[in-house]
């Protein structure tokens, strides 16, 4: 984030003040902890009570004691300030005790509760939103919001009461002094009020700066990053970014530790000048005999715990506007309302008499399988406002409007029979990708009707529905955790001979069983241990270990040498038999025995039929078919005779751009 970024964030401080709003939401997560807050207040107020009340003893002893030369007197009493100092340190250890009792349970919520609701995001929030942005949030603005309810509940207590049982005690001993020290509040809060906002803006500022830094560094330390960097010699570049980014981050928190020093300088100059005040008049007064020595040397000891509260009065506004911007981050991400929710009477999807909203065993390859139907379908990616914040996005810019926004399905209309393959085949753009986004409810259509048997997609639970399908996509996704835990992904009930069977299926078994660990192998962040077409029929035995009615491929077979794919094809001939499959494909040999192939072009269903019937219509299926194939011929017979093979170019993307 640059300059631009660094205004937006300053932009969004509306004024250096605590709002209502904010605060209201607060306080729900201090009543969850109520019975260790109660405990917290109560030792704040024996220790504020003790802070207050050993000043005076420390006056009887000298008054009592001491002048008049009382040994019994000063020994007694200072036995009662040991027990009092006893009582007091147990009272420090409550408070700490309960202070992280309730700060531990409140990032345990929040971070808990951002969590769920982000999982709950749509699929186009995840396209917009860096990473380390958003774990920022869930990091370093969760432990600022603990502060906000930990250090402020326990100090504003401890700071109002002792400031108000210290005053007490000053007015019960000189009155006159008590005013002169009283005079010089002001000049304490004044600079505190004014520094404080300087301070919330620079916080606000740090942690979007820190945000930005750990999106960086998320993006370049995994495995794909840090070979994109190597691959196209941009080390040195990448580390000058870094470094501006990281010295940005310098300014601003190097101006933070200037302002805090300045208002830690000010308060204390204030408090020594404040102490020479006193001891100056409580002299005279002493020297006068209308003070005692030991009342002087308590006032100037309750001077010294005046102040302290005062300070922290002081500064506790500014550090409850930087903790509450903390909440205020947090609460960004928990207001953004996912566009795809249920309805509140949604129904359970249920195939051959089994609820799939629960968990069940798999379902045998020929089991009832649903049709799926698109009835005047139209759609365009939604607007980055609708999904996103800018503070967790890698620009400052928002995206056009979507009323600008390009359609990308425009009454789109098909049936996908149940039990039968439909493959999807076009230009790169036409929507094929979006087309299989829609069936599991990634995104809703604007208009139009998705369904699936004779149900709408948007009168179904979320869980049942995408416990019917099964997909699996082109660019895999492991995580970094075993084979075993990636398989069972799918079905966690599952037992290690169902595993190993799906591995054979997929044709992947026999390279699971060489590996050092066999199904316990790490396999590396996002599974680059594995090869890429390893990864992918490793995705595929998880598809086939789900064993779901429906199925989409999305070049599921992209990353497979020709004599692989001919086994998996033959694999998932068989796999998918009496399923409902959605297959895109480029390379068209692999679709010729669809029962049915769509046409996709801007949009639209511009041909439909087999692939004989297609071919026979010399229409678009034609041209991609003879353009993929016009040089087959030469290319086997280049790579037969041990000459370099010719590269022909043509455009497989992998997926439509969202």
């Amino acid at each position: 984030m640059g300059p631009a970024g660094i205004r937006r964030g300053e932009d969004s401080i509306k004024g250096a003040r605590i709002k209502g709003r904010t605060v209201r939401r607060i306080l729900p997560y201090a009543r969850r902890v109520r019975w260790q807050v109660a405990l917290l207040l109560a030792a704040t107020v024996v220790s504020a009570a003790i802070t207050a009340a050993s000043p005076l003893i420390l006056k009887m002893i000298i008054d009592d004691g001491i002048l008049p030369g009382d040994r019994g007197v000063v020994v007694g009493l200072c036995l009662g300030l040991t027990g009092l100092a006893l009582v007091d340190a147990l009272a420090v250890y409550l408070q700490s005790w309960c202070s992280g009792q309730v700060g531990e349970g409140l990032v345990y919520e929040l971070r808990t509760k951002v969590f769920e609701h982000v999982q709950q995001q749509p699929l186009a929030f995840f396209t917009r939103t860096q990473t380390g942005a958003l774990v920022s949030r869930l990091n370093t603005d969760v432990m600022g919001a603990r502060q906000a309810v930990t250090t402020l509940l326990s100090q504003s207590v401890s700071t109002v009461l002792t400031l108000i049982l210290v005053l007490g005690a000053m007015f019960f001993l000189s009155w006159q002094i008590t005013i002169a020290a009283l005079v010089m509040i002001p000049f304490f809060l004044i600079p505190a009020r004014l520094i404080g906002r300087k301070m919330k803006k620079i916080a606000r500022q740090t942690m979007e700066l820190n945000a930005e830094m750990g999106s960086m560094m998320n993006e370049r330390f995994n495995v794909s990053g840090a070979l994109l960097v190597k691959l196209y010699g941009r080390t040195q570049e990448e580390s000058e970014q870094f470094a501006a980014k990281a010295g940005r981050l310098r300014d601003v928190e190097a101006k933070g530790v200037v302002w805090g020093r300045l208002l830690f300088i000010i308060v204390s100059v204030l408090t020594t000048v404040t102490t020479a005040l006193v001891y100056g008049l409580g002299g005279m007064l002493t020297i006068d005999g209308t003070l005692q020595m030991g009342t002087l040397v308590a006032m100037v000891t309750l001077l010294m715990r005046l102040y302290g509260p005062i300070n922290q009065l002081s500064s506790m506004h500014t550090t409850a506007l930087i903790a509450v911007v903390s909440f205020e981050r947090v609460f960004e991400v928990l207001d953004l309302e996912p566009l795809i929710v249920e309805r509140p009477n949604a129904g359970s999807l249920r195939i051959t008499g089994t609820d799939t909203g629960q968990r069940s065993e798999p379902r045998e390859a020929g089991a009832n399988a649903p049709d799926i139907k698109f009835d005047g379908v139209r759609f365009r990616y939604p607007n980055a406002a609708d999904v996103s914040l800018a503070s967790l996005e890698s620009t400052s810019k928002r995206t056009p409007e979507r009323d600008n926004a390009a359609w990308i399905l425009q009454d789109l209309s098909f049936h996908a029979p149940a039990g039968k393959l439909t493959a999807l085949v076009g230009p790169s753009g036409a929507g094929k990708t979006t087309i299989t986004h829609l069936v599991p409810r990634l995104y809703d259509a604007d208009s139009g009707t998705v369904r699936i048997g004779d149900h709408d997609v948007r009168d179904l639970t979320l869980q049942s529905l995408r416990d019917t399908i099964g997909v699996v996509t082109q660019d895999a996704h492991l995580f970094h955790d075993t084979v075993r835990a990636n398989l069972s992904y799918a079905r966690p009930e599952a037992v290690e001979e169902e595993l190993i069977d799906a591995c054979k299926a997929a044709l992947i078994w026999d390279t699971i069983n060489a590996l050092p660990d066999g199904l316990d192998t790490v396999v590396g962040d996002r599974g680059y241990r594995l090869s890429g077409g390893e990864k992918q029929r490793i995705a595929l035995a998880r598809l086939l270990l789900k064993a779901p009615p429906v199925v989409v491929l999305d070049e599921a077979t992209a990353h497979l040498d020709s004599e692989s794919e001919a086994a998996i094809q033959r694999a998932l001939k068989a796999a998918l038999a009496g399923r409902t499959s959605l297959v895109i494909a480029h390379r068209l040999s692999t679709i010729r025995e669809a029962d049915q192939i769509l046409v996709v072009e801007a949009g639209r269903i511009r041909e439909s039929g087999t692939h004989d019937e297609l071919l026979a219509a010399g229409g678009l299926y034609s041209d991609l078919y003879r353009t993929q194939f016009a040089h087959q011929a030469p290319d086997s017979a280049s790579i037969s005779s041990g000459s370099a093979p010719q590269l022909i170019a043509v455009e497989t993307p992998s997926s439509d751009r969202a």
